[in-house]
């Protein structure tokens, strides 16, 4: 029963999936604040809710903070897997290649944010210990990082748009009307966030069913069903052709489930979370800082051909850092 209430929120979140990308590219296109600035903010919040949901549960309720921290970790890692199967699924060329390169921003602030994180658990007591009542200082310093960052990029963005205002424009979405998209969009984001947080608890049962390590669990197999959302997206946006979204969504996403960190320490009332966690999650830190900079040389250097018309060599990179990442969270035993 349980691994079919799996595969029905797997469905729900695809087809909702679809309605979010194609509704956030109609606001996209009313509102003038363009693609990726939707899919970095607005359609990553959506759908990087159940990585918060399930941090918080395992945090405050389970009393797990190694299980909260792997998910998000872990969550971070796939969603730059999932990057790479989209670059699979793309048969245009090399995904990144079609992208703006404002997501070098999102990326680069991704990696900093994540070293920040890393260098908290690292460092310990003596850096994570710092706190405002039980909530840690470094967690506080990570959030209002990611604020800063995302005005920035915005800001990068409105320039960015005001010099394409010259142009001519093309509007796909001129047969739908604003109450309509924003409605739409209402109801699959709620969609989302339903079925993502119930297969978040259906991930922890299974879990605990097959009695798996809090490293392993949250590293990978939570992770995996938290991101199944981002996936969803990122198919319907190559399905649409707003690549834009896709990997805005990614590196948003990315940006949001770090700052998440902040909102977990909150709920956490034993101490600074930081401070607490098993230093195994600095495979999977790592791990996502070196799959975020092969995302910003492949921005930066846009090779316009895919290795044997299958995949670009970022792909190949990405995925290899992947099941390195899992291999040795797994052998590391540790959670």
């Amino acid at each position: 029963m349980v691994w079919l209430a799996f595969v029905f929120c797997l469905v729900v979140i695809l087809f909702a999936g679809f309605k979010l990308t194609r509704y956030g590219d109609a606001i996209a296109e009313k509102t003038g604040l363009g693609c990726v600035w939707i899919g970095l903010v607005l359609i990553a919040l959506v759908t990087s809710l159940p990585e918060l949901v399930t941090g918080i549960s395992a945090a405050a309720l389970v009393d797990a903070p190694d299980l909260a921290l792997g998910t998000i970790f872990g969550s971070c890692t796939f969603n730059l897997a999932i990057l790479a199967v989209l670059d699979m699924l793309y048969s245009k060329g090399p995904i990144l290649n079609k992208v703006s390169r404002v997501h070098i921003i999102s990326a680069g602030a991704g990696a900093v944010l994540v070293a920040l994180a890393a260098a908290s658990i690292f460092f310990g007591e003596s850096l994570s210990g710092l706190s405002l009542g039980w909530v840690g200082v470094p967690s506080l310093i990570i959030f209002l990082l990611y604020v800063f960052s995302v005005r920035q990029i915005f800001k990068y963005e409105c320039r960015s748009n005001d010099g394409k205002k010259q142009q001519p424009i093309t509007f796909k979405y001129d047969d739908i009307t604003n109450r309509q998209v924003y409605v739409g969009f209402s109801i699959a984001a709620l969609a989302i966030i339903g079925a993502g947080i119930w297969l978040a608890f259906i991930g922890e049962e299974i879990a605990v069913t097959y009695n798996m390590n809090n490293s392993f669990v949250g590293t990978l197999f939570l992770a995996l069903t938290t991101s199944m959302p981002e996936l969803a997206v990122g198919i319907a946006a190559i399905r649409i052709g707003a690549i834009d979204i896709a990997v805005a969504d990614l590196m948003g996403a990315n940006m949001i489930n770090i700052a998440k960190i902040f909102i977990i320490d909150i709920f956490y009332t034993k101490g600074s979370i930081l401070s607490l966690v098993s230093s195994a999650h600095l495979i999977t830190a790592m791990i996502t800082i070196a799959m975020t900079l092969v995302v910003v040389v492949g921005l930066r250097f846009q090779y316009k051909r895919k290795i044997l018309k299958f995949a670009s060599w970022y792909t190949y990179m990405l995925i290899g850092l992947w099941l390195l990442g899992a291999f040795l969270v797994f052998s590391s035993g540790s959670g």
